[in-house]
Parts: structure tokens; sequence; C-alpha cells
């Protein structure tokens, strides 16, 4: 039965990685690490590369929206990464061109997986989704799916945020009992933006923009992805002076 609904095991020095499908329009990436690697999230952090994916040669397939788990925080010899240090699913958001036909999956998958030192691992994935819903990767998938955040108007989110100078900002987020917090910030390309959680405040965070492109000003438009309390959320916020 799992044949039908996965790919063989691409192997790399430190990792494998593999499609899944979890049934109709349901598939994933399931990449294995091996055990003290890690590898990363859409933003990397300081320092590592986030994953790239090409579906370029599928067949029958409209779009595949990449869904990524909420990462953690992760101490490197260099500074502090964003990812994972676990293996995963990513699931993937399948549309078809013609739902009445067959979606083929070929993906080309680009990741870093690392120890002490970083080596980059590439998979190249085939797998005909089957439009059975009886797989056995189903459920895998679909707890993955629930630990990806869900989006959030920033308008209905209970935050606060202050400019603290020309060039800091303080958020502050409802505090939830017994639900300690984390945030996520991704600026757009070639802007540096920092968060990083305050002593004292377990819901509060100090963003600091350390660099931006030349002849670029603020206003600017991040997106942030929170953790803890009653789960992970993904929302977009202006910064200004």
């Amino acid at each position: 039965m799992a044949d039908a609904y996965a790919s063989e095991w691409a192997k790399s020095l430190k990792s494998s990685a593999r499609l899944i499908s979890g049934g109709g329009a349901s598939a994933g990436v399931e990449i294995q690490l091996a055990p003290g690697t890690i590898t990363y999230w859409r933003n990397p952090g300081d320092a590592g590369l986030p994953p790239v994916f090409s579906f370029e040669g599928s067949t029958n397939l409209a779009a595949a929206d990449i869904r990524f788990p909420a990462p953690t925080r992760i101490r490197e010899r260099d500074g502090e990464a964003f990812g994972y240090d676990r293996s995963l699913i990513l699931p993937i958001d399948v549309r078809a061109i013609d739902p009445a036909k067959p979606v083929a999956l070929a993906l080309k998958l680009n990741y870093a997986v690392c120890e002490k030192i970083c080596v980059p691992a590439q998979a190249s994935l085939n797998l005909t989704l089957p439009t059975a819903n009886d797989s056995p990767f189903a459920q895998g998938i679909s707890a993955a799916r629930s630990e990806a955040p869900r989006a959030v108007d920033w308008r209905d989110l209970q935050a606060d945020l202050a400019a603290e100078g020309d060039n800091r900002w303080r958020l502050c987020l409802a505090a939830e009992a017994g639900a300690p917090r984390d945030a996520f910030i991704e600026p757009p390309e070639r802007w540096w933006i920092a968060i990083s959680a305050q002593p004292g405040a377990p819901s509060c965070f100090s963003i600091d923009l350390k660099q931006k492109p030349e002849g670029a000003s603020l206003p600017v438009a991040v997106g942030i992805t929170i953790t803890g309390g009653a789960g992970p959320i993904e929302t977009s916020m202006i910064l200004a002076r």
C-alpha cells in the first residue's frame, strides 16, 4: 500500500527525502535527518540556506503550495538558526489543472543539513498522486499541517507595536497563561531585521533594523510568525518611525 503513496527515498550524506501522498489533493515532502543534525526554515536565521523547491516537469499541476511547520530557534557556532532539529513533513497543498485527472508531481529539492558543518542535499522526486483517500500517510501529513501557522489579520491580533527610536520597535503580544511565546520575522529581500525576546517580559520582543538596501527607507512591511499561545499564527505588519 505504501509504495503507491510514496516515492523512493533520495538519500544524501546526513538525510533522506521523499514525496508522500495523503490521498486526493494532499501531499508532503518527508525529510529524515540523522541524529544531531538540523535543517532550515524558509528564513534560515543568521546563517544557513532555506530549502528551494521546483515543480517544473510536473503534469496536470496548477499549483503546489508548501506549508512550513513553525520553526524553533537553534543555537549555532556563528549565531542563531531558525529551523528543525528533527525529521519532519512539509505538507503540500496541490491544485490540479483538470481535477478529473491525476497529478504527477516532479520535485527538485535543494536543502542544507548541518551538524558541525553544513552539507548541501539534493533530491529529485516523482510521484503520481492516487485519487483514493486510504493513504497510510494521511495522518502524518494532517499532523504536520496542524503545526503550520494559520494566517491572521494584524488588525485582529491582540498586539502592541511601538517605535523605540529610528531603528528599533517593541512588540508585545497578549499573554496566555502557561504558554511561552516566540516570534520569527521575515523581512523583504536585502533587509536585515532581527527579533529577540525581551528579558523578564515573556510576551514582548525587541525588533531591530540592522541593515536595509541602499536607497530604501521606512516604512517596510514584514511577515511575522508567532508560536506558543493557542497555536502558531502568521501575519504581516508595518514597521514605521
